[in-house]
């Protein structure tokens, strides 16, 4: 019996041995493993990697800041030339008029960033012990310089004397997270709520814009009341042309500034890169203080630009030019927002999508996944079968092909430069009849569809 004992317990001994040696080698392979990884492991970053990724972020820290908050200088025309903040500080705080409340500021489509606000003073709007109709909550907020795209200049004891503006007052928008019109920064949408004109309007002196342009007063204020939210007029300083020949406004609706990274023409006409671009309106549109040469800008087809010599500025206080880059670099880094989950039907959409390569023949201009195209994207008006008004306003004399990338965040104010489409489908019905595509009312919807998931 006790030999029958030994043997089992012999038996269990060995048993657990084998167990022993069987899992043994399970542990050895996180070790063979490890070692293998740090074999693989990507080798530490170069001198010059090390270089070029310090460069990046300071250059996008630096985009990022001037975007949002660099006036170039040109409070000395806002301020100093148009007296614009005497309009919105009011009578009351050593302006004139009634001044510009929050809830006025708001109806004309500026925005606020909510990031830039206290935390004080955030319980206390959202307990309503904030006066939205003073002016002088408007003068709070731009202290804090909350106010997106508006810069306050004040004096030691408080009193606005003078202001300007920035990229973001076109080109940024809010979330409207903490209320309408107030949120976290949305840099490169089109702020389609903005009312340019109107503001503007509220100038004081209006009498730098009319001799720029070589009308009166009143011609002025005709002009800016035209454009409507959304909606500006670069080219107005360049030819004098404030209508269209229909009699309707020449202004053209805000453009993205997102999405535009391998998209070579910057504007609905193509006049210049992006680059190009921020130069022509932080000299010509902001009045910053900089330099800019465009020798196409001749008499002949922009005679209010070429006798503003905007061929030619230089400025020997110059606060543009070394910002371009990292200006260039931010926006370039800018994605299109994605559409939101439930914004579009998405088997629709893929059928839009086989449509879009296919029957409709979108993208053979619209080349994914730019969607619009590499290297020239210049058309005639005639190839895409409308006038030639806008076109014949740029040297170009034509229009580009519009990348498409986040097109649902803007469909406020309609398509096209100047709005004249108000929805995807009048869109689509125009190049379907322009082109003879043959698309049905489903094919068309389909199609509708996959853009708004763009």
């Amino acid at each position: 019996m006790n030999h029958v004992k030994s043997l089992a317990t012999l038996s269990v001994t060995c048993l657990l041995l084998l167990l022993l040696v069987a899992w043994a080698p399970a542990a050895k392979p996180k070790k063979a493993t490890s070692e293998a990884a740090s074999k693989t492991a990507a080798p530490a970053a170069s001198a010059n990697d090390q270089l070029t990724n310090t460069n990046m972020q300071a250059m996008l820290d630096q985009g990022r800041q001037t975007f949002r908050y660099d006036t170039f200088g040109d409070e000395a025309f806002w301020g100093g030339a148009l007296n614009l903040q005497q309009a919105i500080a009011g009578e009351k705080l050593g302006g004139v008029g009634l001044g510009v409340s929050p809830k006025t500021a708001l109806s004309v489509g500026l925005k606020v960033d909510a990031d830039a606000l206290p935390a004080s003073l955030v319980e206390q709007i959202k307990a309503g012990k904030v006066n939205m109709d003073d002016p002088a909550t408007t003068l709070a907020l731009l202290k804090l310089n909350s106010v997106v795209g508006v810069t306050g200049f004040f004096d030691k004891a408080g009193k606005l004397e003078s202001m300007g503006i920035q990229c973001a007052f076109c080109h940024s928008t809010v979330d409207n997270s903490f209320a309408p019109g107030i949120g976290h920064r949305l840099d490169g949408w089109p702020n389609r709520d903005l009312n340019v004109g109107a503001i503007v309007s509220l100038s004081p002196n209006l009498q730098p814009v009319a001799d720029l342009l070589g009308v009166d007063v009143p011609t002025v204020k005709k002009v800016l009341a035209s454009w409507g939210p959304g909606k500006y007029d670069a080219e107005l300083d360049q030819d004098g042309k404030a209508f269209r020949p229909d009699g309707k406004s020449a202004a053209t609706l805000l453009p993205a500034a997102f999405g535009l990274a391998g998209v070579n023409n910057g504007t609905y006409t193509g006049w210049g890169s992006v680059t190009y671009w921020n130069a022509f309106v932080a000299n010509t549109q902001m009045h910053g203080k900089g330099a800019f040469s465009e020798p196409l800008i001749t008499a002949g087809q922009f005679p209010v630009g070429a006798r503003a010599h905007y061929n030619q500025v230089r400025d020997a206080d110059d606060q543009i030019t070394s910002k371009l880059a990292a200006l260039q670099f931010y926006q370039l880094a800018i994605p299109a927002p994605k559409a939101p989950e439930g914004s579009y039907d998405k088997a629709q959409a893929e059928r839009g999508k086989a449509l879009f390569a296919g029957k409709a023949n979108c993208a053979s201009c619209h080349v994914p996944p730019l969607y619009t195209e590499p290297g020239s994207s210049l058309h005639t008006p005639e190839e895409i079968g409308i006038d030639d008004f806008q076109s014949s306003r740029s040297p170009t004399k034509k229009y580009r092909t519009t990348p498409l990338r986040g097109l649902w965040s803007h469909q406020k104010g309609g398509f096209y430069h100047d709005g004249r489409f108000q929805t995807l489908e009048e869109v689509i019905t125009h190049y379907d009849q322009h082109s003879k595509l043959g698309l049905t009312p489903q094919e068309k919807k389909e199609l509708a569809e996959f853009l708004k998931s763009l």
